[in-house]
């Protein structure tokens, strides 16, 4: 069956006479605009039909990552190289295509007009224009990792970060490990906050300083870890939340004549198998992402066939703890 295309912001700014930005800023709540002009670019859109639920317009969903506003390829990330090609697998396999967007949310308009069914967003941090503006057309959405503004009725596939973060902790006390540093991301994703959290009651419960290092995707030779590897009482473990962290932390090391793991354990989350031919073999975490993308797929394809009887909010996908030689125990065996 063939679909009209809907209204765009043009179309609206037309019949209202205001400017396409007033319009966006009207459907998103956002803006320094009179509530008499809000009201009315809403009641055009709504008698234009903007966001009017209807037929699915091409059996197509969306994916993307939007938790930094500036341009970057995610798909480079092991992490979202591997949950992209799961969700397009099971995408296919329903029927469906699937359309990867870019991360640059320079032009956020862009997105009131988006011919999807449904969207699959990837570490949705608070004020994320993107979610906004596709609620305010009713779109259906699927969030991988607990969504910065959650509402009521939401559903979202994630890990259990805290108990991992844990397991992680308790993994390198284990193997001797007594000053345990974390590397962790310094946005606004839940991520980046539950681990961090974790950590500090962690550290707290033990009675032992966080000692933090954020992140930085572009310090390939990890040189904001060298004041702490500097220090008398320097950190004996570290736990990186985050894909280049582990590689940072060998450099790191090495830089300062520290033995991994004798001098200093190291495990990293990853889902790059490289991890597992370094010198040493690095224990990473795996967050499982095809797990997560497939289940996503399959909780937003339901959604837009209204066929999902699952009660809204969270799905946990387990991680796992994959043990080699840089934390100082013995790898598990096979």
């Amino acid at each position: 069956m063939c679909r009209v295309p809907g209204p765009t912001l043009a179309d609206i700014a037309r019949a209202a006479e205001v400017s396409t930005a007033t319009v966006s800023h009207a459907l998103n709540g956002t803006g320094r605009i009179g509530e008499a002009t809000r009201r009315r670019v809403r009641e055009t859109a709504t008698r234009l039909g903007y966001g009017t639920p209807g037929p699915p317009r091409g059996r197509t969903i969306g994916i993307a990552v939007t938790t930094f506003p500036a341009a970057w390829n995610y798909t480079e990330i092991a992490y979202f190289s591997r949950a992209v090609t799961a969700a397009t697998s099971a995408a296919h396999a329903r029927g469906y295509a699937l359309t990867t967007l870019p991360a640059d949310r320079a032009a956020d308009d862009s997105w009131h007009g988006l011919a999807v069914d449904g969207m699959v967003i990837m570490d949705s941090p608070r004020g994320d224009p993107m979610a906004r503006a596709l609620r305010a057309r009713g779109i259906p959405l699927v969030f991988d990792g607990v969504p910065g503004d959650p509402c009521p009725g939401d559903h979202w596939v994630d890990n259990d970060h805290e108990a991992t973060t844990r397991e992680v902790l308790d993994h390198l006390a284990a193997s001797g490990a007594r000053r345990v540093a974390l590397q962790s991301g310094n946005g606004d994703e839940h991520y980046a906050r539950a681990v961090t959290a974790a950590y500090e009651a962690w550290c707290a419960e033990r009675g032992t300083p966080p000692l933090v290092v954020c992140f930085d995707p572009a310090d390939d030779q990890g040189h904001a870890f060298d004041e702490l590897l500097r220090r008398p009482d320097r950190p004996d473990a570290c736990y990186a939340a985050y894909d280049p962290g582990g590689r940072q932390l060998l450099s790191a090391a090495a830089r300062h004549a520290l033995r991994v793991p004798d001098d200093l354990r190291v495990i990293c989350a990853s889902e790059d198998p490289a991890y597992a031919r370094t010198a040493p073999p690095l224990t990473t975490v795996t967050l499982d992402p095809e797990r997560t993308a497939r289940t996503a797929v399959t909780l937003l394809i339901d959604l837009v066939e209204h066929t999902r009887t699952t009660a809204p909010g969270p799905v946990t996908v387990p991680a796992r703890l994959l043990v080699r030689a840089s934390c100082g125990a013995q790898p598990a065996a096979g």
